[in-house]
């Protein structure tokens, strides 16, 4: 069962209220009530309304289609916050002008959706007896030869020798 609830034109930005609304999508109903009480955000209130009205809305389809109800078993589905329209209002400013103040809204939507019912858990099988297998141990890698310092120095003679030739 699914059910949702939206809540439009909120005073408060988008920007904003995302911070909370991330903080509870697709947890259980009773989780996300608990994060919605202890934030200090002001946007968790009115997340917490819209929550409130989602679980409200579900009971009552469960209600209308007689099937059992269970507010914990809910998880919340879909949580998005839309921005709304921009209130555009002026304030004083030096030399007589005027500067714009942008009051924004937004739109919040929420889907709560219920978990079926747990189904009997099957006991626990127990392992089959393995056959004991020889595994051989891994083999070491080869290593190469070290280089010894007469050879790393003659090397650089070799170079060395090289660019002068070229010169």
């Amino acid at each position: 069962m699914e059910a949702r609830a939206i809540q439009r034109s909120a005073r408060q930005s988008a920007r904003k209220m995302r911070l909370v609304i991330d903080l509870i999508r697709g947890r259980a109903v009773p989780e996300a009530y608990a994060i919605l009480k202890f934030s200090k955000k002001l946007a968790a209130k009115q997340i917490h309304k819209v929550l409130q009205s989602a679980v409200a809305n579900a009971e009552q389809k469960a209600l209308r289609q007689n099937e059992a109800f269970d507010a914990d078993r809910l998880r919340v589905k879909y949580a998005v916050i839309n921005e709304g329209q921009t209130l555009k209002r002026f304030t004083m400013a030096a030399m007589g002008r005027g500067t714009p103040i942008k009051k924004r809204t937004s739109h919040v939507e929420i889907r709560v959706a219920g978990t079926a019912a747990p189904a009997a858990e099957p006991a626990p099988r127990k392992p089959a007896a393995k056959a004991e297998t020889a595994v051989p141990p891994p083999k070491a890698k080869a290593k190469a030869p070290k280089k010894t310092k007469a050879a790393a120095g003659t090397a650089k003679r070799r170079t060395t020798r090289k660019k002068s030739e070229d010169r």
